[in-house]
């Protein structure tokens, strides 16, 4: 299909609750021009086939089931298995606003150079339950919250890059670096990360653009089993060996990580300490601080494994 513009991908993992909202989101696109949705299906035993069957009326909606579990891999079927060059992805538990394919579409055609953009995510709460009391905006951020604001910004730094569930690359960019890495990004329940981070990092380093587009908005459906402090500190601990696994395939693993890790723990101690009347920031750092025994958990084994090789 020669004439698809822009390809909404979303690769989903026993989400059938939510699944079915985030496709009629995009059902739903005030688009001007002709966009498919792709539905990558990674190993679910629900009724994700069936939610999507539903809806199978739609002419440009295709089913496309992985087994191999983890996200880079999912994403990197929507990619093989779209028509476009602006490839969209959108979270299983996510609805895009009416115009987020036409925010998205835009803003590629008027710039060349854009490899990677994203939007504004705001967090939809069950119902009938409120932000607990110990969560901080920066913990609100591992829900999906992303705001920089309501004006459009060009990331310079990748710790800043938009968020996964509501995410955009350029094909000819995604073939430039090889695909989504698959030894980064969540498997099944290991909620590895920093895929994007790293996508951010090699587009920056290649002289592409990478862009937070503000009207370009999502909703993420926050589940109530992640509001207890126990996933957050699971969170923190996967986000650890993330940023361990990260600096490791960029080349920069050694005895040093020991170093920079024991000292961001005693850091993320200390600050909950300063915050102890504030139970948001304490837990906040406690997290942060938790997450860093994660990193030097494996970096430890990184180098275990390294001297073991030789």
């Amino acid at each position: 299909m020669p004439d698809i513009q822009i390809s909404a991908i979303i690769c989903t993992h026993n989400r059938d609750t939510y699944l079915g909202a985030a496709i009629d989101s995009l059902l739903a696109q005030e688009f001007t021009d002709n966009f498919e949705i792709v539905v990558v299906d990674n190993g679910s035993g629900d009724r994700t086939r069936e939610v999507v069957e539903q809806r199978s009326s739609h002419p440009h909606l295709k089913y496309i089931f992985e087994p191999t579990l983890g996200l880079s891999v999912a994403r990197n079927t929507g990619a093989k298995n779209a028509n476009a060059e602006i490839l969209a992805y959108l979270d299983d538990d996510a609805v895009a606003s009416p115009q987020w394919l036409q925010v998205l579409y835009s803003a590629y055609q008027d710039h060349s150079k854009l490899a990677i953009a994203g939007g504004k995510v705001t967090l939809i709460w069950p119902p009938d339950i409120k932000p607990p009391k110990w969560l901080s905006p920066g913990l609100a951020a591992n829900l999906g919250a992303y705001d920089l604001g309501d004006n459009i910004l060009y990331i310079q730094q990748p710790g800043s890059t938009p968020r996964g569930l509501n995410y955009s690359i350029r094909r000819s960019f995604l073939e430039e670096i090889g695909g989504f890495d698959p030894q980064l990004g969540r498997v099944g329940k290991n909620l590895l990360s920093n895929e994007e981070l790293q996508m951010t990092e090699f587009a920056l380093q290649r002289g592409w653009q990478v862009a937070y587009l503000p009207q370009a908005l999502v909703g993420h459906n926050v589940a109530p089993e992640r509001l207890k402090p126990s996933w957050f500190l699971n969170r923190g601990w996967w986000q650890g060996i993330s940023e361990c696994y990260r600096e490791q395939l960029a080349g920069k693993a050694g005895i040093s990580q020991l170093q920079r890790g024991s000292e961001k723990f005693v850091r993320g101690l200390y600050k909950s300490l300063q915050y102890i009347t504030d139970p948001a920031e304490r837990f906040d750092k406690l997290v942060y601080a938790y997450g860093q025994i994660g990193y030097l958990n494996a970096a430890i084994h990184g180098l275990l494994f390294k001297e073991n090789k030789k």
